[in-house]
């Protein structure tokens, strides 16, 4: 990989990564590793270690299902970095010092109320300093639960809800009940309902985007693109080099996300057109449609290994609009952040470059 007159990419890599809390985590052919940026600002470095049913179970492997299993994978492997980024970062420890000193705070008020010592109430009231292994397991659980109905009833609710309703004022401009209930206003719903779900994912982007926390993940989230940019050019890992990359690549989670969309409306769409009356009920529909995402998951993840791998007319239409959302998802890294994603690339690269194919 000393190519240094590449232009272009030279190669394709299987490495991919995610921003976490002052950080990257590196996903390699053969290991992962988290790289963060600690509160004495040396970068600390730890490998990953995950179940993979892929690697003991080949046919899991197979086209479409191994996308349904590398998404679960992802989303378990994600929290855990995102939590241990926190630790890392000297994140956890900050929150809980301005948790004790509200607590301090909180005890002193209700002594000067009372007439009981500070001391006296601190003894008897006195908070844990850390929440034990379980009850954070516990608290994390509830949380993944909490954030997967929230995407349920944004992306999957909220847009049939919207449609009913447009459906139900379209009678006030003209549109007859028959066209409303079995015409052209039906066959386009998945396309309408896909195009409410893109508003939604986008306008919360932009909205989490404006708070300084994501802004500066956002930052390490280009650190990691532009990274493996390099690598896939063939040039020497250094800040300098790096900091020259393009920040938007055709193999982020934003761009999956906007081909779950896509594939989502064309399978909605089909199955519209032959059962008609599915849309009548909404709770039905809904449930149609959450039982689908894992197709269109594994689908998405096809779509987006092809536009990793090849560089053509066709899989630039695919990659365009994730591509266009990454000025959003990603910002310009400073050089302290180059260098942590420096550290988790070197960590992860193969010894063999065979392994490290599309």
């Amino acid at each position: 990989m000393s190519n240094k007159n590449c232009e272009g990419i030279c190669k394709k890599t299987s490495i991919g990564g995610q921003a976490v809390i002052e950080g990257i985590m590196m996903k390699g052919p053969e290991k992962t590793t988290l790289a963060v940026r600690t509160p004495d600002k040396s970068i600390a470095t730890e490998e990953v270690n995950f179940p993979n049913p892929i690697k003991k179970y080949k046919w899991l492997g197979m086209p479409v299902l191994r996308g349904i299993i590398t998404f679960a994978i992802t989303m378990y492997v994600g929290m855990k970095t995102l939590m241990r980024s926190a630790d890392l970062s000297g994140m956890t420890a900050l929150e809980e010092a301005e948790e004790e000193k509200k607590h301090e705070e909180k005890l002193r008020k209700k002594a000067e109320k009372t007439g009981i010592s500070y001391e006296d109430l601190k003894k008897k009231e006195e908070k844990p300093k850390k929440l034990s292994n379980t009850l954070m397991t516990v608290v994390m659980t509830i949380g993944t639960v909490l954030g997967v109905g929230l995407a349920v009833f944004l992306f999957m609710y909220i847009p049939s809800v919207i449609f009913n309703v447009f459906n139900s004022l379209a009678s006030g401009v003209g549109i007859s009940a028959s066209a409303i209930e079995n015409g052209v206003l039906q066959n386009w719903r998945p396309f309408l309902e896909g195009l409410m779900k893109i508003a939604i994912f986008v306008g919360y982007i932009m909205l989490v985007s404006q708070t300084p926390d994501i802004k500066r993940l956002f930052k390490y989230h280009g650190a990691e693109h532009k990274t493996i940019f390099c690598y896939e050019k063939g040039l020497p890992l250094t800040v300098e080099n790096v900091r020259k990359q393009i920040r938007f690549h055709p193999r982020c989670g934003t761009s999956f996300m906007f081909l779950m969309i896509a594939v989502g409306i064309i399978f909605s769409t089909v199955i519209v057109l032959l059962f008609p009356s599915v849309t009548k009920l909404t709770g039905i529909w809904v449930a149609i449609k959450i039982l689908l995402v894992p197709l269109f998951c594994g689908i998405g993840y096809e779509l987006i290994k092809l536009c990793g791998k090849y560089d053509n007319i066709a899989t630039k239409i695919i990659a365009a609009p994730g591509l266009w959302v990454q000025r959003i998802t990603t910002k310009e890294p400073n050089d302290d952040m180059i260098e942590v994603a420096i550290k988790a690339m070197e960590e992860v690269i193969p010894d063999d470059p065979e392994l490290d194919r599309i």
